[in-house]
């Protein structure tokens, strides 16, 4: 009996260890009770400040992107160029795009300015403009999408390869929620990206060879006169194909929390609603209404006190406070919980201190995220008198054993010398 209650027990333990194993990494799945049930094959919802991971369905999942390609052509464009440069669109970088694919008519030779031509490629999703610019940036366009890949590398990605530059439909030309995350979180800390990215429409004037165009953004989330407007969404690119279904990538802004959420593999629905938007307001109304900035800690806050073994007396004893403030992205019902920090002091810490000093960290682990912060002397912290006086006693007996040893030297040098005579 004894030895199947402990296999019982081990078998439990083995159990639980697997469940547990990755509770910290990922608050909700789409098997979770607690979150919403989306249609669309993959998705993802992650803090931008933290990385923590809200929301994961299929995250790593290769998937087609389609369009939401263009935000890595996008930010490739921006690190290489000037927003004012002048672009001829070369004939070679219009053809062979299929039919079907938007394009905005441009001409050969037809010139606008590379903001335009942004402009043109993250609110109409002109696939005509990614290629012009490619040419313009990377000499050709395979030169450019060798560039897309090495920022991928750079970035980490190890599920994203391209092989064109607008989201053509190839089998080698893929990615994942998580990775257009990541993507988008390094485009959005270019602030021209974020401007274009987030326009409801432009206007290209005339150029050489055509009229005035005008373009509304085909993100629905920003649109304010769309069925499916959602406020708090700032920026975002989609994307379709029959193969890829529809995807967007977008970023929403309330409360002091910015979201990336991404929908890979969306659907329409019988009345025309595409799941990438209902999708996507699901998952932010999830990650807004769920979780709050809990304050941790504030500059100046007093966490520890530590005694300073050779301060004087009255400074031996020294508090250390925060030097600035922590928020923690937390589950709402977690908002009252006390957290504890690990406290890291430096290995070296002696008088004299200067108020101000760096002495250690704190750093808080919650939900596998960690936040820290500097911890600094309150006071300053003087040498110890007891020790000033003696550490000069013993200078001084230095300092007489010297002179001794020098005199008796001489004066036994003296007395071997009178000898001799």
């Amino acid at each position: 009996m004894k030895i199947h209650v402990k296999k019982i027990f081990i078998l439990s333990f083995l159990i639980l260890t697997v469940l547990f194993t990755n509770l910290n990494i990922v608050y909700a799945t789409d098997n979770d009770a607690s979150a919403p049930q989306i249609s669309s094959g993959a998705a993802i919802l992650i803090d931008n400040k933290t990385n923590k991971i809200l929301y994961d369905k299929n995250a790593n999942e290769r998937m087609f992107p389609a369009s939401t390609t263009k935000i890595m052509t996008a930010i490739l464009v921006l690190e290489n160029c000037d927003l004012d440069e002048i672009v001829s669109a070369s004939y070679d970088a219009l053809m062979n795009i299929p039919e079907g694919y938007v394009t905005a008519e441009i001409q050969g030779e037809e010139q606008f300015t590379v903001e335009q031509l942004l402009e043109m490629l993250l609110v109409h999703s002109a696939n005509d403009a990614a290629n012009v610019l490619a040419v313009y940036v990377g000499g050709s366009i395979q030169s450019f999408v060798s560039m897309m890949n090495t920022k991928a590398n750079e970035l980490g990605l190890t599920n994203t390869h391209f092989t064109n530059v607008y989201g053509l439909q190839e089998d080698n030309h893929y990615t994942t929620a998580y990775d257009l995350a990541k993507i988008m979180q390094y485009c959005i800390q270019n602030d021209d990206f974020r401007r274009i990215a987030g326009s409801v429409s432009c206007s290209i004037p005339a150029t050489n060879k055509s009229d005035v165009r005008s373009y509304t953004s085909t993100n629905q989330l920003i649109l304010p006169n769309s069925p499916n407007y959602y406020s708090y969404v700032t920026i975002g690119k989609t994307g379709f194909t029959t193969e890829a279904g529809r995807c967007l990538v977008s970023c929403a802004y309330r409360n002091d929390i910015e979201l990336t959420c991404v929908i890979l593999g969306g659907t329409l629905s019988d009345d025309g609603v595409s799941s990438r938007f209902t999708d996507s307001i699901s998952l932010y109304e999830y990650g807004f209404n769920h979780f709050s900035l809990k304050n941790i800690a504030n500059p100046g806050d007093i966490i520890t006190t530590i005694e300073v073994s050779n301060a004087s007396a009255a400074t031996k004893s020294l508090d250390l406070a925060f030097a600035d403030s922590i928020h923690a992205l937390v589950n709402n019902s977690d908002l009252e919980t006390n957290y504890l920090p690990e406290i890291h002091l430096n290995a070296d810490i002696s008088a004299p201190i200067a108020e101000g000093d760096v002495l250690g960290k704190a750093i808080y682990n919650i939900d596998g995220i960690s936040y820290e912060a500097d911890l600094v002397a309150t006071h300053n912290v003087d040498n110890s008198q007891f020790l000033q006086l003696l550490l000069q006693i013993g200078g001084i007996l230095i300092a007489l054993l010297i002179t001794f040893y020098i005199f008796f030297s001489n004066k036994k040098e003296h007395t071997n010398v009178s000898n001799d005579i």
